[in-house]
């Protein structure tokens, strides 16, 4: 429904999402409306974007990742091959951390990717055993330099009590 609120605006772009959604149970929706471009591609390097402050997690609504990642009952094989694979190391300090700022600390919703030190020391450490598997990464990243692979040995979150 996004694009159709871009495209017409709120209201027209809510009735219109109604209506393709109601077409769209009954197999006739004669249109499909896409975004323009890739969720990687839509992303502003730091130096155009607005830092936005996140209120700290009350504990009562709002909780933090890696209490969200211990409910998701995650869990994975300590000596399963990695299933979250960078192509290139380089190219993700140049670019992912240099440019935009380092968003794969922030776009992932299980802290599984950050960058620790500074200066020289600075390097990318990927925590995969936290990865809910949503593939944000692999959608999200603005290289496309993140490959997301299916684990080996079924691990992930277990999400029978939800």
């Amino acid at each position: 429904m996004k694009p159709l609120w871009t495209k017409l605006g709120t209201v027209l772009g809510i009735a219109a999402g109604g209506l393709d959604m109601w077409l769209n149970t009954l197999r006739i929706s004669p249109f499909t409306l896409r975004h323009g471009k890739p969720d990687h591609a839509a992303l502003l390097p730091s130096a155009q974007a607005k830092p936005i402050n996140y209120p700290r997690p009350d504990g009562s609504v709002t909780y933090d990742r890696l209490s969200s990642v211990f409910l998701s009952g995650t869990l994975h094989e300590e000596d399963q091959p990695p299933h979250l694979q960078v192509r290139d190391l380089s190219l993700q300090k140049s670019s992912e951390h240099d440019v935009f700022g380092g968003p794969s600390g922030l776009y992932c919703p299980a802290a599984v990717y950050e960058w620790v030190g500074e200066g020289a020391g600075l390097r990318y450490q990927i925590n995969a055993a936290n990865c809910v598997h949503c593939k944000t990464c692999d959608i999200k990243d603005p290289n496309q330099n993140i490959n997301w692979v299916p684990p080996e040995g079924g691990g992930g979150p277990n999400y029978r009590g939800m």
